[in-house]
């Protein structure tokens, strides 16, 4: 029996229950991922479509979630373009973007070409699985974040003053960065992909004008251009930038857990299915404690036009495997 009950949720069909899967839910917490990944560098382990299908499919085996999200990362697809990527672990960019010359030298992605072992990935998922496949890639400028920094930041100066004093090249980069995206994730849904999500972790750190004017117009092409699958837009810290999200052309947006459910979906119109929001430390907490906050969750959920649970971010690798259990049987109404 195939489990539709996540893409009925995001028809904005009532459903029986809240459909369940959490971000990063193939991971460090789980000692199976732990020994496939013992044995290969990060890189590889996205590489090699096996690999990347088995710890995909482990967390559906261990806790029967709702649906299953494509094993990879944000940041493969930059490779193609030219960018030198290491992670140690954290990525590490050797020959990152200062310059209109350095945005002109980036080529746009072609994923049956560059990416052979993402959309091969894709094809044995499809064959395995009995929920959904959920596809997913960077949003634009989260991308840009690590491309013009040249990894992780604490406070965004390169981007952010490339953004405003190299208008030119920040707009040769972002649209680089659109067109290969939505081929990206174009390329999972038909080869399988009935869920895609783009991930903008980064969108909170920028104003809600430069929002407006320098990310928004980028989401909005790709969004707008996708056919033939579900859509799910998640901008981390995200919720002042309401009056711009609501005018999206997407089936859910992600919510963190900086504002409740409910909040957000007033603010913004109740036009989509919400996903999320559980803070991901709470699963640190004693049973009756996350019991507490999943039912104050799915509560919040019967209000709105639609709910999808998850975290308000990624699950924590030290997060405790029986806890991460706990929270899906609650949720399925087996405890």
């Amino acid at each position: 029996m195939f489990n539709d009950l996540i893409l009925r949720a995001l028809n904005g069909e009532k459903v029986e229950r809240p459909p369940v899967w959490l971000m990063r839910q193939a991971g460090r917490y789980m000692a199976e991922y732990r020994e496939v990944r013992g044995k290969v560098t990060f890189l590889e382990l996205c590489k090699t479509p096996e690999l990347a299908c088995e710890v995909t499919l482990q967390p559906i085996r261990a806790f029967g979630m709702d649906a299953a999200i494509l094993f990879s990362d944000i940041l493969v697809p930059i490779e193609p373009m030219g960018i030198d990527l290491d992670f140690n672990p954290a990525p590490v960019i050797s020959n990152p973007i200062r310059t209109k010359e350095d945005a002109e030298s980036l080529r746009v992605v072609e994923p049956e070409k560059d990416l052979p072992f993402v959309i091969e990935t894709v094809k044995l998922l499809v064959e395995k699985l009995n929920v959904p496949l959920i596809g997913f890639s960077g949003a634009p400028f989260t991308l840009a974040c690590y491309m013009v920094e040249g990894g992780g930041s604490k406070n965004f100066e390169y981007i952010k003053n490339f953004m405003r004093n190299d208008e030119k090249g920040f707009e040769i980069l972002m649209e680089k960065l659109s067109v290969s995206t939505l081929k990206y994730l174009q390329s999972q849904i038909d080869n399988g992909c009935k869920i895609v999500q783009m991930f903008d972790t980064w969108a909170g750190v920028v104003t809600p004008y430069d929002y407006d004017k320098y990310i928004f117009p980028y989401v909005d092409y790709i969004l707008k251009n996708l056919k033939g699958a579900k859509t799910i837009y998640f901008a981390k810290n995200g919720a002042t930038f309401f009056k711009s999200l609501k005018k999206l052309n997407c089936d859910a947006l992600g919510v963190d857990w900086t504002i409740t459910l409910e909040d957000f979906s007033v603010l913004t119109e109740d036009k989509f299915v919400l996903q999320g929001n559980m803070d991901p430390t709470i699963l640190f907490a004693k049973k009756d404690v996350i019991m507490e906050n999943i039912l104050k969750i799915i509560n919040e959920g019967r209000k709105i036009k639609g709910h999808i649970f998850n975290l308000g971010h990624g699950i924590l690798p030290t997060t405790p495997v029986e806890n991460v259990k706990f929270l899906v049987d609650v949720i399925k109404g087996e405890i």
